[in-house]
């Protein structure tokens, strides 16, 4: 549909979708004068720290690129040449740094098996007793949060509903929903100042996979936000998208102001998650 209007939302994780360095040194805490336990928030933040380092390791493969940190799983596609990979020995095939197109192929293996793992989800690959431990843990954050974890989920739900009549929308794998009513589609992007793949790992441990897919995450790591944001541009644009950048930090602040894109200053109260969402559109 030609006249189709795309609606994009990129969103900043870390103290705006989702708690965490605020809860290791304990900045949350401190914002309520007394009335939240500080300590249980440091050890609640270790909690998570743990998890995604463990969950980084043991099936994304971040060990081994650690070091070899991409702005976005398909930055090194071309490389891959679709070999099945079923059989593939990840400990055996000599991986080093990508520096030379053997190496950057390697690297675009490991990428496609954590963008297959990132659509299967965590429930196919955690064994029960982790899958207990994660959702006690998520669950114990949100109360302990006043429900920031699924405030920030409901908040990039009505993003992809565009304000309308859910029932009308169709939803597509992936965090991008297209309106039955008006043809409109709607997509979260994820712009993460964290590496990649530990970000991917929150994403999946924090439940938002099913709302911002594996190609919407993005590292500005090594680039910065600003490119981050120029690839955005250029991958969606056409005349009937618009772009809305939410987040709490100087630099997607003032890559916004580079763009020319409407900025959303920090989600803090997530309570005020539809204000938000009016806000974002009516700019839009």
């Amino acid at each position: 549909m030609n006249n189709q209007i795309t609606n994009v939302y990129i969103w900043d994780m870390d103290e705006t979708l989702i708690l965490l360095k605020s809860l290791l040194n304990g900045s949350y805490a401190e914002a309520f004068a007394g009335l939240k336990d500080a300590q249980k928030g440091v050890e609640i933040g270790k909690m998570w720290e743990k998890h995604i380092l463990q969950i980084s390791d043991d099936f994304f493969f971040y060990e081994q690129i650690e070091n070899c940190n991409k702005p976005f799983l398909e930055a090194l596609s071309k490389y891959d040449d679709g070999q099945d990979l079923s059989d593939y020995d990840f400990n055996q095939d000599g991986f080093s740094p990508p520096h030379d197109d053997l190496n950057k192929r390697k690297l675009a293996y490991r990428h496609r098996i954590i963008a297959n793992k990132y659509k299967q989800g965590l429930h196919n690959i955690l064994d029960q007793e982790m899958m207990d431990v994660w959702d006690a843990l998520y669950k114990m954050t949100d109360e302990y949060t006043d429900g920031w974890l699924s405030s920030a989920r409901a908040l990039l739900e009505q993003c992809l509903a565009g304000n309308e009549d859910p029932t009308i929308c169709n939803t597509i794998a992936g965090g991008v929903v297209r309106s039955n009513a008006t043809g409109s589609r709607h997509i979260n992007v994820l712009v993460t100042s964290g590496s990649l793949i530990p970000s991917l790992v929150k994403c999946l441990l924090f439940r938002l996979d099913n709302l911002i897919s594996h190609e919407n995450v993005y590292s500005s790591w090594d680039v910065g936000k600003l490119q981050c944001f120029q690839w955005i541009k250029e991958r969606f644009d056409n005349r009937n998208t618009r772009f809305c950048a939410i987040g709490d930090g100087w630099e997607e602040c003032e890559a916004a102001q580079a763009m020319n894109w409407p900025f959303i200053k920090e989600v803090a109260e997530m309570q005020l998650g539809q204000v938000l969402l009016n806000n974002c559109l009516s700019f839009m």
